[in-house]
């Protein structure tokens, strides 16, 4: 019976066209027959997830386990049959395929810059109000309404 005991990224790389999701070895084991083997770099290390379909890439890749001096070699296709690892996988990818990493676009930007000047200029007309100023008051209250 295979099963994952532990699947954390050694890190995450963003690229364009896909997200790839680099392991190491103290992150990563499996039970295979009642007992732990863990993750070794020895042939692949990482998985390839596209961004656009959300399909792993590299499912023919082999990932090398060992306990003692055993090793097992099990292919990303069988790993990917199992529930377990799907479910660690999703939790690691989705804050990457849902866009909660996309850069702020430029109007978003203005949107935000606009909305702390009126902020500010109504701090303005708050303090010229509290010091009776009543050119400052007109002053400020002017460029509000422009905006």
């Amino acid at each position: 019976m295979l099963s994952v005991k532990m699947l954390k990224p050694y890190y995450v790389k963003e690229e364009e066209k896909c997200i790839r999701v680099v392991l190491a070895y103290q992150y990563f084991s499996l039970s295979l027959d009642d007992k732990v083997y863990q993750f070794v770099p020895l042939e692949s290390r990482e998985i390839r997830i596209n961004r656009e379909t959300q399909k792993v890439e590299n499912e023919q890749d082999v990932f090398v386990f060992q306990k003692g001096k055993e090793y097992s070699r099990v292919a990303l296709s069988e790993l990917l049959k199992l529930d377990d690892f799907i479910t660690h996988l999703n939790s690691i990818i989705h804050p990457y395929l849902n866009g909660d990493t996309t850069p702020i676009k430029e109007e978003q930007i203005d949107k935000v810059i606009m909305q702390l000047e009126k902020e500010n200029l109504k701090r303005l007309i708050d303090r010229a109000l509290e010091n009776n100023n009543y050119e400052q008051f007109m002053k400020y209250t002017n460029k509000l309404n422009e905006m």
